[in-house]
């Protein structure tokens, strides 16, 4: 699944720069998170990174966007070929 950032974001700005996708980005109210580009930090990291720097524990899953792992990774591997 991808994650999603919900409305207890205070915009503290830490999510974004810890996104190796650059999937996070300022909506109009709060931090958003672009399903196409969020892969949960598979390829990256053992943990999705803005979940672990988060101080307000507001980016769940999203169950809009499921994803096996096997998915991520593919999107993952999409993302980063060159």
């Amino acid at each position: 699944m991808a994650l999603m950032i919900t409305d207890e974001c205070i915009n503290c700005d830490v999510c974004e720069p810890e996104c190796p996708n650059s999937a996070i980005s300022p909506g109009d109210e709060i931090y958003v998170i672009d399903p196409k580009l969020c892969t949960e930090c598979v390829g990256h990291y053992d943990e999705p990174q803005c979940q672990q720097v988060c101080p307000v524990d507001c980016i769940p899953l999203d169950p809009d966007h499921s994803e096996t792992p096997e998915e991520l990774q593919a999107k993952y591997e999409q993302l980063t070929a060159t």
